[in-house]
């Protein structure tokens, strides 16, 4: 009780602060009167982050978030505090991890995933001075809680556009990390936009585990062993979208001499990489970390907005990758079809 009753009395400075901060200066930020107003409460932030499987170094979705983190801690200073999920965990597991966070006194925590659903559900309510954030789920809603999600259908239409043009044989492949709702849009959209460039491409489909067994997203060799089959089928293109099973992709894509897709992050450029970089011909970059970051400042602002915010193509929350120059002889077409799908005159079905 001691505790709880010191979490509410700092989380009721913290309103405060937030409160004079929305009052005064410009909206923006960007005046003299509005940033000295802001610095106030950023100071007094303390954001805890709460991983998905594989965590902290998984060069691909949980990279991002940390990305963003990182920024605001660089920016504003604020004090961090992050916590790992481990495989096979129970949704009371991450329930206690999210509590351990509210009860710890940090009053702006994210969590990191639609795993985390369950847990937020039950408990967002018992917490309503802390601002919550829940990446990629609006299955758990909340006066206290803003659910960051993302057009992942649209960026995965560009990057199958780019296989579709860049493959030999008119095979590609996709290897999705848990068959699940979510990483059904990334196969939907990158078969769309495969179909889209060529016709009579085909794609083959392989999800490494079933929920509610979730290790697909942190299991290089079960990626490495569903790519090798399909690139011995004749697949020369595979798009990973499985966290950090997608190493295992570019590493078989690097014995045989394939191409491989990235995810989340431009993964060309992460250094853990840089044994099969040249193999990466574009990414998929959803950027959790822009969403992450700009929650932060929503909260530092005192401009939180509980409900749903979307990440498409046309606001910037999704794209395709061009390091390494291996899409750079398509890119007025992928380009073609970027600026079609934000427009609205193509719109990129997210179910099958």
């Amino acid at each position: 009780m001691r505790r709880m009753r010191g979490l509410r009395l700092a989380a009721g400075a913290l309103a405060l602060g937030l409160g004079l901060t929305a009052c005064g200066g410009s909206d923006s930020g960007t005046g003299s009167g509005g940033s000295t107003q802001a610095s106030t409460p950023a100071s007094e932030l303390k954001i805890g982050l709460a991983y998905d499987i594989g965590g902290r170094g998984d060069q691909s979705f949980n990279d991002s978030a940390a990305r963003g983190l990182d920024k605001a801690k660089s920016e504003f200073g604020v004090d961090i505090k992050e916590l790992e999920a481990a495989a096979g965990e129970t949704d009371a597991q991450k329930e206690d991890r999210l509590r351990q966070l509210a009860e710890g006194g940090y009053t702006t925590v994210i969590a990191v995933g639609y795993a985390y659903a369950t847990a937020l559900a039950k408990v967002a309510p018992d917490y309503a001075e802390v601002k919550f954030a829940l990446i990629d789920s609006t299955d758990a809603k909340g006066a206290n809680i803003e659910n960051l999600v993302f057009a992942e259908q649209e960026g995965s239409f560009l990057v199958g556009v780019a296989a579709a043009l860049k493959s030999t044989t008119g095979k590609l492949g996709f290897v999705g990390g848990v068959n699940t709702p979510l990483i059904q849009k990334f196969e939907v959209g990158f078969t769309a936009g495969a179909k889209a460039a060529k016709p009579d491409a085909t794609v083959e489909v392989k999800y490494l585990t079933q929920p509610p067994d979730f290790t697909g997203f942190n299991d290089p060799a079960k990626g490495e062993t569903a790519a090798n089959g399909m690139f011995d089928a004749g697949v020369d293109v595979v798009y990973a979208a499985a966290g950090g099973s997608g190493n295992g992709v570019f590493k078989a894509a690097k014995a045989k001499g394939k191409l491989g897709i990235g995810v989340d992050s431009d993964q060309y450029n992460l250094p853990a990489l840089a044994e099969v970089k040249d193999v990466i011909m574009t990414s998929m970059i959803k950027k959790v970390d822009t969403a992450v970051y700009d929650f932060i400042v929503s909260v530092k602002d005192g401009k939180f907005t509980a409900g749903e915010k979307v990440y498409d193509l046309k606001a910037g929350g999704v794209d395709y990758s061009t390091s390494g120059g291996k899409v750079d002889d398509i890119k007025a077409q992928i380009d073609d079809y970027k600026a079609k799908i934000s427009s609205g005159e193509i719109k990129v079905s997210s179910t099958k």
